[in-house]
């Protein structure tokens, strides 16, 4: 573990370097939103557009592969849903709570991470992952919360969600890129060349602007902060790690990648989503930070299993 540990240790310094720099005021919070936007919408998005561009769809996509994750996701899901409700918080509080336990940041640091970590074959497994996780758990999340409040979820609704879903720049980059590489064509050089040098941007950028990010995140109601956190860093990877060794069968290396995602931290987008509907922000603002930090080891841990299995 500790071969990986200082693997995955410079990837934890550069957020380190983030949340000091925006600590000491030297970045602040209308910088870091920026850099995230440029992150969101140019680096990362060349980034997969060049990773999906390398692969066919039958490369990516497997099915006891989607089917492990979700089964595994949508369990832990339903199972942090009524844990919540038990405790007598309110539905779309729950909601929250079960999406938090099981949304982790894959674009900004998975993505990023594991294809160094685990090499360039990682690609395909995390962007199955993403995939599931922007077009189905998230949709999932916005279906809950509407039907919650108006009781029904409307065509419009939908709409919304297809509309949300197309302007999506990390789905558009992944789409377009599996179309080009279906044309078994090679990028023109000066293209290509554009294309890389945006892409090495987003690894040190996203890094940095997820620890810039983490300044201003309260510390309140810590337990529950700490249980959100040990259901994303712990209890996610073991429910996906049962489905796909021992249920679904999947194939060992497509397998430990999606452990490995299944272990980072949660997301920060859940965060965005919790002020966009006010239902609560603090919460989720509070486990990002916890988990966030916890996933130090936590992740080491999860890829030195993965690696010697």
């Amino acid at each position: 573990m500790l071969a990986i540990l200082l693997k995955t240790l410079p990837f934890f310094a550069v957020i380190g370097l983030g949340y000091a720099a925006a600590r000491r005021g030297f970045f602040n919070a209308e910088a870091t939103a920026y850099l995230t936007r440029f992150v969101f919408y140019f680096a990362l998005s060349a980034m997969l557009f060049g990773f999906a561009a390398n692969l066919s769809l039958a490369e990516i996509f497997s099915l006891p592969f989607v089917l492990a994750y979700l089964g595994a996701t949508g369990l832990l899901w339903l199972i942090l849903f009524a844990v919540t409700l038990i405790r007598g918080v309110r539905a779309e509080e729950a909601v929250f709570e079960a999406h938090t336990g099981v949304t982790g940041n894959t674009g900004f640091l998975g993505i990023p991470m594991l294809a160094a970590l685990l090499g360039p074959a990682a690609a395909a497994p995390v962007l199955l992952v993403l995939t599931v996780d922007m077009v189905v758990f998230s949709s999932l999340l916005t279906m809950a919360i509407t039907g919650l409040r108006s009781g029904r979820v409307s065509l419009a609704t939908v709409r919304i969600l297809a509309v949300g879903l197309l302007k999506n720049p990390m789905i558009v980059s992944i789409a377009l890129g599996l179309i080009w590489g279906a044309t078994g064509r090679q990028l023109w050089p000066p293209v290509q060349e554009f294309m890389t040098l945006l892409g090495a941007a987003a690894t040190p950028c996203a890094l940095f602007a997820i620890g810039a990010s983490l300044v201003g995140r309260g510390g309140e109601r810590l337990g529950l902060a700490a249980w959100l956190s040990f259901a994303k860093l712990v209890l996610h990877p073991a429910f996906v790690a049962v489905a796909a060794l021992w249920i679904f069968a999947v194939d060992p290396f497509a397998a430990g990648v999606m452990i490995a995602a299944a272990a980072l931290p949660v997301a920060g987008n859940v965060f965005i989503l919790a002020q966009h509907y006010n239902v609560a922000p603090q919460r989720v603002s509070t486990a990002i930070l916890v988990s966030t930090v916890l996933s130090i080891l936590t992740v080491s841990a999860v890829i030195s299993l993965v690696e010697v299995s």
